[in-house]
């Protein structure tokens, strides 16, 4: 399957969640085992020669596909949750979205000192959630190797708060 094969698959809705927007929905991506298959292989083959220790996702639908390319990479999962999420003891940071802020966290012992991992995320956008969970995999001792997304955004040059880290996105707008 080829990318604009899989780019066919997202629906574009006017005006979501506001005015002005208009919103890449993945859900038809998620839905179609073709597609699926073909973004976890593609997100795999991003990684070769990395050594990643564990796949770090992002609340919520980095978990989507940040578990299916851990369950693939035979590594583990690591979540990085919004403020209160989380049952043990925290680590947290504030970010800026697209639309407001948000606090994030990660467990305290998620990451061992210098181990390698790679963050997934559905979408970059502004950069500014992507930027706190490096900041925050770091902050525990972790190494970024890599930030992976099914899309981005590129009008809104999200990859300037990345520029120290490899970043790598499959589908771009």
């Amino acid at each position: 399957m080829d990318l604009k094969a899989l780019k066919s698959k997202v629906r574009n809705i006017p005006d979501f969640p506001k005015k002005g927007i208009l919103f890449r929905d993945i859900t038809p991506l998620l839905k179609d085992s073709k597609s699926l298959r073909e973004i976890i292989a593609r997100l795999a083959r991003s990684l070769k020669g990395k050594k990643i220790s564990a796949v770090v996702g992002i609340e919520s639908r980095g978990f989507i596909f940040g578990t299916a390319l851990a369950t693939k990479l035979g590594v583990g999962f690591i979540p990085i949750r919004k403020k209160g999420k989380l049952p043990w003891k925290t680590k947290r940071i504030a970010c800026t979205l697209e639309y407001g802020e948000e606090i994030l966290e990660i467990h305290q012992d998620a990451v061992k000192r210098g181990e390698k991992v790679v963050i997934v995320d559905d979408l970059l956008a502004t950069g500014g959630t992507a930027a706190a969970a490096a900041e925050l995999v770091e902050s525990i001792g972790g190494k970024v190797a890599k930030l992976a997304f099914v899309i981005e955004l590129g009008f809104l040059n999200g990859r300037k708060k990345l520029k120290n880290h490899d970043v790598f996105s499959l589908i771009n707008y």
